[in-house]
């Protein structure tokens, strides 16, 4: 099994200001929320891989909610893969790989944070494997509501699949 990254890039990136531009009255101790989310597809070469991180870092005044900064980067990683087992490929995709590009995107949140004028937003590490995990549950919750809602209709409701990659 052999996996190497060919390039890495941001292909969008977000910051506003909002303390800058409104300005917040009172206290403004932050509490921060991270959301992550990933997306992986077929490139047309065979054996290779677009990875896609998606992170939104929220900061807001702990005491009234007011918004201080919000951070979007969308950041991608190109892999070359080889001898995974097609069954195990998705895993690998949405697991290995992030945590391959994780430090670099990790970076970039604390440059921007700080070039923004706030102190630097150090994330901690991810547990890749649990956000697969809890995304292959958001699927089947998703999948199980959908057969519901057209069982109600009186349709015919396809069995669940499993998630897979965009071809």
């Amino acid at each position: 099994m052999s996996t190497r990254i060919l390039a890495q890039y941001i292909r969008d990136l977000s910051f506003e200001n909002v303390l800058a531009r409104k300005g917040v009255q009172g206290e403004v101790t932050p509490e921060v929320q991270v959301q992550v989310a990933l997306d992986a597809k077929k490139r047309s070469i065979p054996g290779q891989y677009e990875v896609a991180t998606k992170l939104t870092a929220t900061s807001k005044t702990r005491a009234a909610g007011e918004v201080l900064f919000v951070l979007e980067v969308d950041y991608v990683g190109v892999f070359e893969i080889q001898g995974v087992p097609e069954d195990q490929l998705h895993p690998y995709l949405l697991i290995e790989c992030p945590r391959l590009i994780f430090p670099f995107l990790r970076r970039i949140v604390s440059d921007v944070s700080r070039d923004g004028g706030f102190p630097p937003l150090n994330l901690d590490m991810i547990d890749w494997v649990q956000l697969y995990r809890a995304d292959i549950a958001r699927r089947a919750q998703q999948a199980q509501q959908t057969q519901q809602a057209q069982g109600q209709q009186g349709g015919d409701a396809a069995p669940a699949a499993a998630p897979r990659l965009d071809a």
